[in-house]
């Protein structure tokens, strides 16, 4: 009930700065204990061997340097995925790069993977209560020259300490970076992922696939062979989206970068029938991209996902979303 107070007074200030204020304050309830944390119904969703406490999962691109796990998942959060992390720190794009578009529910970005590297978020990582299931997302940095090989590191360093990983190869604001969802380039990294989320004890680390929203459906057939024959355990469906409906009313609608929020729902909502379509079953789904009501999390569920994430949707209808949705879902 106060949110619209504490959105109103975010949303005076620059949105990345908002963003940092969110992050720290939710790392610092998390630090304490998260008093007055919801109490939930339990929603249990098995997938890949892990149990998921609810099927509401916190996006990449949020606590991108996993500062704010505890925080998050004492917000109802049945999991959270950090990054998107790479081997070496990296400033990203230049700022202004993140922008509301308040009159849509939306939000375009183009932050260019901005993260302070994977060892220091992993360090974090060791000393959080964790209460939940965490994945690590990891990426490659802009300036490597062998980008598979920095997938192949953050997979098996990550996987020392997540419960999952995912290989982000979807992002819209790395220049080339969606090449690799194309052959021979995604066989040859699937190869080289599997490979290194083996553990020191001889188990698998589970490895997710994020894919980008504007795939064709003959691509997204492709990739979900690829997955399906390299051992990918699940497909994430999907990022944001480089496309610009034609309903966008806000001002900022013309800045580059990926588009999330309200307008990318009817998009993620065929991307999601088209997978579940190209993978016949055989690989599980989660469902990103205009999810904000336990409505909506539970079409796409019934649609074919295993779980759902939220990210943009948290702005406009404040941080107690997640706990609203998992009590109303069926």
């Amino acid at each position: 009930m106060l949110y619209p107070l504490v959105q109103s007074a975010l949303f005076r200030i620059e949105p990345e700065r908002a963003h940092r204020l969110t992050i720290r304050a939710l790392a610092l309830w998390g630090g304490v204990g998260a008093p007055l944390a919801p109490a939930l119904p339990a929603h249990p969703v098995t997938l890949a061997g892990l149990t998921f406490p609810n099927p509401i999962g916190l996006a990449a691109g949020v606590d991108k340097d996993a500062e704010a796990v505890d925080g998050f998942l004492a917000l109802g959060f049945g999991f959270v995925e950090v990054g998107t992390l790479t081997p070496r720190p990296q400033a990203g794009n230049p700022r202004p790069r993140l922008f509301r578009l308040v009159e849509d529910q939306a939000v375009i970005n183009r932050m260019g993977f901005n993260n302070a590297g994977l060892d220091a978020a992993l360090l974090r990582l060791s000393v959080a209560r964790r209460q939940g299931i965490v994945g690590i997302n990891v990426g490659a940095n802009k300036d490597s020259d062998d980008r598979i090989a920095d997938y192949a590191y953050g997979v098996a360093a990550a996987a020392a300490h997540g419960d999952y990983v995912t290989i982000n190869i979807s992002s819209p604001n790395t220049p080339g970076l969606r090449d690799l969802q194309e052959q021979p380039m995604l066989g040859d990294l699937l190869t080289r992922c599997d490979a290194a989320r083996h553990l020191a004890d001889g188990t698998r680390r589970p490895l997710f696939l994020k894919i980008a929203p504007d795939c064709p459906r003959d691509l997204i057939d492709r990739i979900v062979r690829a997955a399906i024959d390299h051992h990918v355990d699940a497909l994430i469906v999907s990022n944001t989206t480089i496309t610009r409906p034609d309903t966008l009313q806000s001002g900022a609608a013309g800045e580059a970068g990926g588009l999330s929020g309200a307008p990318l729902r009817d998009l993620a909502r065929a991307k999601l029938a088209e997978a579940r379509s190209a993978t016949g079953g055989q690989l599980p789904l989660i469902s990103v991209g205009g999810i904000d009501s336990a409505e909506e999390a539970q079409a796409r569920l019934d649609a074919g996902a295993t779980l759902v994430q939220l990210y943009s949707a948290l702005l406009f209808h404040g941080p107690g979303l997640a706990a609203r949705i998992a009590r109303g879902l069926g």
